[in-house]
């Protein structure tokens, strides 16, 4: 069995491989659970492998890599093309087999670690930026069912939330506001 080219459906447990040799007849296809893949590719002799650009695709490339295997990674609507049939994991991975051999296939660096750490870094901010948006965005709308429509940067809840608490007939919505922007009640309210 002289593998040349491989392509891999990526899943959360089960794989799919797909491959062809140099004249592109069908050779292999195989399932493999996860635990089995590494040591299928230590065993096979170096060949290029492409997989759909996907969480976990950088870990496998990196890892196939060390293995001396060539390794190519495509974003999944420049491969979705090539599928000839139904939407299944055995006709992805002959698609994906089918999509690397393209001379014209464009195709997505692989990430090392570190640029993976900075881009969940990256992904986590821009979470917590979201949220806090939608905070302010809630608490000017209660403002503005009450009368008092003015914008309030994010950095000035707190403060706000203070000042209203003196006030006791703004009891209930400093309590409201305190709840929303995470403020932990102060006794006497």
């Amino acid at each position: 069995m002289n593998v040349t080219t491989v392509g891999i459906d990526l899943a959360k447990n089960v794989f799919q491989v797909h491959g062809v040799n140099e004249h592109g007849k069908t050779v292999l296809r195989k399932q493999l659970k996860r635990h089995q893949v590494a040591e299928f590719f230590a065993n096979m002799p170096p060949c290029l492998i492409g997989m759909e650009a996907c969480g976990s695709a950088h870990h496998w490339a990196r890892k196939l890599q060390a293995m001396r295997h060539t390794v190519k990674l495509m974003a999944p609507q420049f491969v979705k093309p090539y599928v000839k049939t139904n939407k299944n994991d055995v006709a992805d991975a002959e698609a994906i087999c089918e999509a690397v051999a393209r001379p014209n296939m464009r195709f997505v660096p692989i990430k090392n670690i570190e640029q993976q750490a900075v881009l969940a870094l990256h992904r986590a901010r821009q979470g917590f930026v979201k949220a806090r948006t939608a905070q302010g965005n809630q608490i000017r709308g209660v403002r503005g069912r009450r009368k008092a429509s003015i914008p309030i940067p994010s950095n000035l809840v707190g403060g706000m939330v203070e000042k209203i608490k003196k006030r006791p007939e703004r009891r209930f919505f400093a309590m409201f506001l305190a709840e929303r922007a995470g403020f932990e009640p102060a006794v006497g309210y």
